[in-house]
């Protein structure tokens, strides 16, 4: 039995987004011994009081035995200033591995 971490994250044309995504990959591979990322999976739509904003998303999974509070809200208040955000979503579910 174990968890399945989602991060979302949005994508942007900045040059340096592919070196934010490579660390991001290689901490959450040492940490939890691998990491599935969907690139541009999704759009996000939300609308903030005056207008209808958009963001290009992509997931970040990993799966893990437990889950470790304090670390992963260190971790997404590190992924809220590099990525310059004032939320950024993580969501875990349990999962039954077959």
């Amino acid at each position: 039995m174990s968890y399945l971490v989602q991060i979302l994250l949005p994508i942007s044309e900045q040059r340096h987004m592919a070196q934010q995504l490579s660390a991001i990959k290689e901490e959450l591979t040492e940490r939890f011994g691998g990491v599935t990322m969907y690139i541009n999976a999704a759009e996000g739509l939300w609308d903030d009081g005056d207008d209808v904003q958009q963001d290009r998303i992509a997931v970040v999974e990993v799966m893990a035995p437990a889950i470790h509070r304090p670390w992963w809200k260190a971790y997404k208040y590190q992924l809220q200033s590099t990525f310059d955000q004032d939320e950024v979503v993580i969501r875990t579910a349990f999962i039954d591995r077959i």
